[in-house]
């Protein structure tokens, strides 16, 4: 397969295999003052290798490249302050065979990433390997560390997993680099959107488009088990529901739905697509098995009931409607019974979205003319307010549970100029709030879980 990454993942555990702790304690529950100083040094290449690679990708030095890619990462945490490379005093292919802790110190770095890059032929094809090495300086001793060998053009990828394997052993918890982002993004005056599917690395690198924006496109989610999208389009004005390999590019239709479909939804095992639909003016929620093509309804009440959401393990779906007079978050059990109303605060809800990790519904809120991206525990209590802004909706978590991705709109003036859509992230903390990177503007984004080998 073309995107197929790894031939070699050889993990050189320095610590006993099974074993997962943090390096260092970072709590990543609460706004992080004192970010933990790290150094990346540059990946070191041999001249062979390089001049190898240069044909290859045309850069002139990947190892600084892949560095690169990995202090962007680890800074975008909010989590760690990455050193200056201009204050290292150490040269890279020495400090990968043996550091000068003393010298890392000197810089107050408490943890060093270091790297070698090198060129390999294998059946009279390119590939590179790359090593790395990750060092606890106050103690003085390498920590963690691996290897692999892949072809030239999956560079960045190698420096995603490197950042989940130091997030992970400095943090506890799972990183989330190694992954994509799947949004809507438009192009053209606000009456006039040219609106088409494009996908990307979660830091904004390798965007691709889906479609060609001939016809409208919306909510497009990821399978949480592999590569495939779902989303809504359409087609001849009629409501219609799509699966879309991202690796293969092959598309079927789930089907054609009269009427209005809102926000197609996987199930946990990827098998089941879970929706709204609206007939003779009424809003249920449905669930459509994939294999047998059998959908049945779980909601049957007059009001508007939309934007389904499963939890992790599949048990129960979170769930807007308005039956309590105005529009509120509710759970019930994936068979839809024992329907419970979970939010009471002030204020409209919408668009609620199960985390990864279980403990939490991350959700929109309207209140006094302003929008705001919040978070709930699974019963409703201990609702925060992470961000506000005059239009913002659509949250996804990160595969790990700590970072919500959405999107943001502006006001136009009274010219109908100025409007925008961005993509936005946020973490738990509800401080590290961020622009993302998107070549126009962007919408309706969802997270892919790790891609994995």
């Amino acid at each position: 397969m073309k995107n197929k990454l790894l031939l070699l993942f050889i993990f050189c555990l320095i610590l006993k295999p099974g074993i997962s702790y943090s390096l260092v304690e970072i709590d990543i529950t609460r706004g992080n003052i004192d970010p933990l100083p790290i150094s990346v040094s540059p990946f070191f290449e041999d001249e062979i290798s390089k001049e190898k690679i240069k044909k290859n990708l045309d850069i002139d030095n990947l190892g600084l490249e892949i560095s690169k890619v990995i202090e962007n990462n680890l800074r975008k945490t909010g989590l760690f302050d990455t050193l200056d490379k201009g204050s290292f005093l150490q040269k890279p292919d020495i400090a990968h065979l043996k550091p000068r802790f003393e010298d890392w110190a000197l810089i107050k770095s408490q943890v060093l990433i270091t790297g070698k890059v090198t060129s390999k032929i294998i059946n009279e094809k390119d590939f590179i390997r790359i090593e790395f090495k990750l060092w606890d300086v106050l103690g003085a001793k390498m920590v963690d560390g691996f290897s692999l060998t892949t072809v030239p053009t999956n560079w960045r990828r190698v420096g995603h997993k490197i950042s989940d394997k130091v997030y992970e052993r400095l943090t506890g918890e799972s990183g989330y680099f190694d992954t994509r982002i799947i949004y809507v993004s438009e192009e053209g005056p606000k009456t006039q959107r040219v609106k088409k599917l494009a996908i990307m690395d979660q830091d904004g690198f390798n965007t691709k488009y889906l479609t060609l924006g001939n016809e409208l496109v919306l909510t497009p989610r990821f399978n949480p088990t592999n590569q495939m999208v779902t989303y809504l389009s359409y087609f001849r004005n009629m409501p219609r529901v799509y699966l879309l390999n991202i690796e293969t590019g092959k598309q079927e239709v789930v089907g054609d739905f009269p009427g209005m479909t809102f926000a197609p939804r996987f199930s946990p095992d990827g098998k089941k697509i879970i929706m709204s639909l609206a007939k003779d003016g009424n809003s249920e929620i449905w669930v459509r098995n994939l294999d047998t093509n059998i959908q049945e309804k779980l909601t049957d009440h007059p009001s508007i009931d939309t934007s389904p959401s499963y939890s992790p393990d599949g048990k129960y779906i979170t769930f807007n409607s308005d039956r309590s007079g105005y529009q509120q978050i509710y759970i019930m059990r994936s068979d839809g019974s024992k329907v419970k109303r979970i939010s009471f605060g002030k204020g409209i809800y919408g668009t609620p979205v199960w985390s990864p990790r279980g403990d939490l519904i991350a959700f929109t809120k309207l209140h006094k003319g302003k929008f705001f991206i919040g978070v709930m525990r699974t019963d409703g209590s201990g609702e925060r307010l992470l961000t506000e802004n005059f239009y913002q909706e659509a949250p996804s978590w990160s595969p790990n549970g700590r970072i919500i991705i959405f999107y943001r709109e502006t006001k136009t003036d009274d010219k109908g100029l100025g409007f925008s859509a961005k993509l936005w992230s946020i973490d738990l903390t509800g401080y590290n709030e961020r622009l993302v990177k998107t070549e126009t503007d962007a919408s309706d984004p969802s997270w892919s879980s790790l891609l994995g080998n």
